[in-house]
């Protein structure tokens, strides 16, 4: 039986990924600070832990796992990453888990490790058409993230790449595009768009409106959480070790992403562009790299994937 160590098994990528590596015959132990809030973790074991703390880490990271799961991180949607308010916290809480956890799993000799690096990586200089942003894995560098989050996300793939080099570090490096599905933020500040937009429209009065930030013209694209889990699984797998974009290359504005919900909910509501903390104008996920060197592309069309979360959101908003 394989072993697994989850790192962020509360949260909403985590706690699906626990969930697969169950069905799949794993024994998981997972590790948060926190339970997941819609679900009961199937792990076989859930440490509560703040993993910037190294002697946390190191009581977790005790064994040679099989494969690691390296998804903790302080991060939320635009309305925590962009306001500037929480960019020291970001930095310094994400930056001190990797270093440990690279650190760890060095020294107890795990034989497999994924990092969960993000699409803000990518300079904002090449994301200012909303049309045709270029989000190619070469296009990272010479570097200029739109936010601390993304330079941290930046330095922590160098970090395990280093790792790589001189401990022999077996990493996998994956820039997650918007994962989005039923388990996920919904309120609260830290909700990506997809949920946010649902919970918008199921809470909104019939003939009203709901507020989108911007001009609802920057454009976005966004992957279910099945379809992440089967690629990570899959880059799990092969021996490809450079960094690799897992993302749906369906892109859509934030302003026809609200017209679909309202289109799936039977809901028609009006659209009021307000200002409100912004990323860049356009990103999509480039997925030649991933479909060359794993024949992985997303099966789910945005429309499936926005019908599940929407009907699930709309639950969680009813019970509210």
């Amino acid at each position: 039986m394989k072993k697994a160590l989850v790192c962020g098994a509360g949260g909403f990528i985590g706690g699906h990924l626990v969930k697969k590596l169950k069905k799949d015959g794993y024994w998981v132990r997972g590790v948060d600070l926190k339970h997941n809030e819609y679900s009961q973790s199937l792990a076989d074991e859930f440490i509560i832990g703040d993993l910037t703390d190294a002697t946390i880490v190191a009581s977790v990271c005790n064994l040679p796992f099989d494969e690691v799961f390296q998804l903790a991180a302080d991060m939320g949607g635009a309305g925590y990453i962009f306001t500037g308010e929480n960019d020291a916290n970001v930095m310094h809480n994400s930056a001190s888990i990797n270093l440990n956890m690279a650190h760890y799993a060095t020294k107890v000799g795990v034989k497999k490790i994924f990092y969960s690096s993000s699409a803000c990586i990518y300079p904002a200089y090449n994301q200012e058409d909303p049309s045709n942003p270029n989000c190619a894995e070469n296009s990272a560098y010479p570097a200029a993230p739109d936010s601390e989050y993304g330079w941290e996300k930046l330095f922590s793939e160098r970090l395990f790449m280093a790792y790589h080099r001189n401990y022999n570090l077996n990493v996998r490096i994956a820039r997650f595009h918007n994962i989005f599905g039923p388990e996920g933020t919904w309120t609260g500040g830290k909700e990506k768009a997809p949920a946010a937009v649902c919970r918008k429209v199921a809470q909104a009065i019939e003939g009203g409106s709901i507020e989108i930030w911007g001009d609802g013209k920057q454009t976005r694209s966004f992957l279910y959480i099945d379809e992440c889990i089967e690629a990570v699984q899959r880059l799990m797998l092969s021996d490809f070790t450079e960094p690799v974009n897992i993302g749906s290359d369906e892109m859509i504005s934030l302003n026809n992403l609200a017209k679909m919900v309202m289109d799936i909910a039977k809901k028609p509501l009006s659209i009021n562009n307000i200002p409100g903390p912004l990323g860049v104008k356009g990103r999509n996920s480039d997925n030649k790299l991933i479909h060359e060197k794993l024949g992985w592309k997303p099966s789910k069309s945005l429309r499936e994937g926005i019908t599940a979360t929407y009907s699930w959101v709309k639950q969680q908003a009813d019970c509210k």
